[in-house]
């Protein structure tokens, strides 16, 4: 006897979803969504009975903890005697969104003994069209529920060519950062002493993280790629899939966390500097301030790292801390949607939030500084708004004011918007290295340098194109004009 419950979404039998069928045959490879196979003996006369449930919520299991949010149906068979039976076949085919991938699947039954899942006397085979198979020969088919536990691999999505933006940003972003450095220690003497061990400092730990991100944001143990579904019919701990920690890719997050924490923090650290040499005029910045600073900029960043991996971590669930794909900082739950528990919020996103709020003050205090105008000057020592505006903006972007795009970014819901704000985040936070190397190396280098521009202009070449009027001389106040029109070559 076979019995076909074809696909269907609402969880009341329709007649076309079931179809009962006395001849032998074959898992049907059809689209249908659940098909069961019973084999009695030829003189089995009994009465059976069968009810599918669309979910398992009359069965709660301690050793199978579903997170997904997954169908589990679950088969129940009502049987007067056992006798004359042989087993009972069923098949399932899983019916999950794109995003989800089967990894593995257990064939079982519910023990009314141990008040939990058994698989005990099922055994499981995943046929060539795609069905999932189980055939099951428990001790009592009187009152038996059989089903089939699954657990999925997240198959995570990501944008092609948002990857490869920030990939060459960021190389662009390291050649930046470099010359900048060395240009900074280079002209060290001209200017003082915190200023540049600031800067440094930035431009390292900025360097770094760029070719963390480079080198190692891509997990390389691609566990989606090679999953395998395992012969042994045991039952799973939960329907999401999850690898013991294997590689470098918690070694890589825990880096990038740091090296990115520490960027933002000399950051802050150089904001602090400005707002100093405001409020101490000639005299400075403290004397003890680079030797705090080394401390705070490079600590700091380490505790953080250090709570964040040391409360989320552990080696048979490594995506406590970190992503599967991704070698960063866990942010979503088993519903894929933002988790405030998780680590990239309090372990980064508030952080981060503390010192942009910080800095974006310091920015303000800044361009209200040096907007002001003061009435005893002449107009000959103003400065001129072009160089305060640009004084203002080469200060957001050491700041790294840019990321609080990121913020908008993830309150965001609105897709064309959403998508537009990736890009911009993209190359406003991977191109930050080349917009220092402009505003805090170029273009100081070639306001010093005024001979340097000059030699490399090219020599203006004039056309000129001259039209002349004459009259004769019977008109005596008539005079000889004309009009000329000049273009240049630069």
């Amino acid at each position: 006897m076979f019995i076909f419950i074809s696909s269907g979404q609402s969880d009341t039998f329709l007649p076309d979803r079931i179809k009962l069928d006395t001849t032998q045959a074959e898992i049907s490879k059809d689209n249908i969504d659940f098909q069961m196979n019973v084999m009695f003996s030829e003189d089995f006369d009994k009465d059976v009975g069968f009810v599918l449930y669309d979910s398992d919520q009359f069965f709660q299991s301690k050793s199978f903890q579903p997170s997904l949010d997954t169908k589990r149906r679950v088969i129940s068979a009502n049987l007067q005697e056992h006798l004359g039976l042989d087993h009972i076949e069923f098949a399932f085919t899983p019916s999950v969104d794109s995003t989800l991938s089967l990894n593995n699947f257990a064939c079982v039954f519910w023990s009314y003994t141990e008040n939990d899942w058994s698989p005990e006397g099922c055994s499981k085979i995943l046929n060539s069209s795609g069905h999932v198979v189980c055939s099951c020969q428990p001790k009592n088919f009187k009152n038996a529920n059989f089903a089939i536990l699954m657990a999925f691999d997240i198959n995570y999505q990501y944008s092609e060519a948002l990857h490869w933006i920030s990939i060459t940003g960021c190389a662009l972003s390291v050649l930046g950062l470099s010359v900048t450095a060395v240009y900074q220690i280079i002209t060290r003497k001209s200017r003082g002493g915190s200023p540049t061990l600031l800067v440094v400092n930035i431009c390292i730990s900025m360097t770094v993280f760029y070719l963390l991100f480079i080198f190692g944001i891509n997990n390389p143990v691609q566990h989606l790629s090679v999953a395998k579904l395992s012969g042994q019919n045991i039952v799973p701990e939960s329907d999401h899939h999850k690898y013991p920690d294997e590689g470098p890719c918690t070694a890589f997050t825990a880096l990038l966390q740091y090296f990115l924490l520490a960027t933002f923090t000399w950051n802050t650290l150089y904001g602090l500097n400005v707002f100093l040499l405001f409020q101490n005029g000639a005299s400075g910045t403290p004397p003890w301030f680079p030797k705090v600073s080394l401390a705070i900029g490079w600590v700091l960043p380490a505790v953080i790292v250090g709570i964040s991996l040391g409360s989320t971590y552990s080696v048979k669930e490594p995506l406590g801390y970190r992503q599967e794909e991704f070698c960063w900082l866990a942010s979503l739950d088993d519903k894929q949607k933002f988790n405030m528990g998780k680590p990239m919020f309090w372990g980064f996103l508030l952080p981060l939030m503390l010192m942009l709020l910080s800095n974006m003050a310091i920015l303000m205090y800044f361009s209200h500084n040096i907007c002001r105008t003061n009435p005893k000057l002449n107009s000959s020592r103003k400065t001129p708004l072009k160089k305060k505006v640009l004084s203002s903006f080469s200060l957001a972007v050491m700041l790294g004011l840019s990321w609080v795009t990121g913020y908008i970014l993830i309150i965001t819901r609105e897709t064309n918007l959403k998508l537009i704000l990736s890009v911009v985040f993209c190359l406003l936070n991977t191109t930050q290295g080349v917009q220092i190397l402009i505003l805090f190396t170029l273009r100081p280098f070639l306001n010093s340098h005024p001979a340097f521009l000059t030699s490399l202009c090219v020599s203006n070449i004039g056309f000129r194109r001259k039209t002349f009027s004459l009259w004769k001389n019977k008109i005596p106040e008539s005079n000889e004009s004309y009009k000329s029109t000049e273009y240049e070559l630069a």
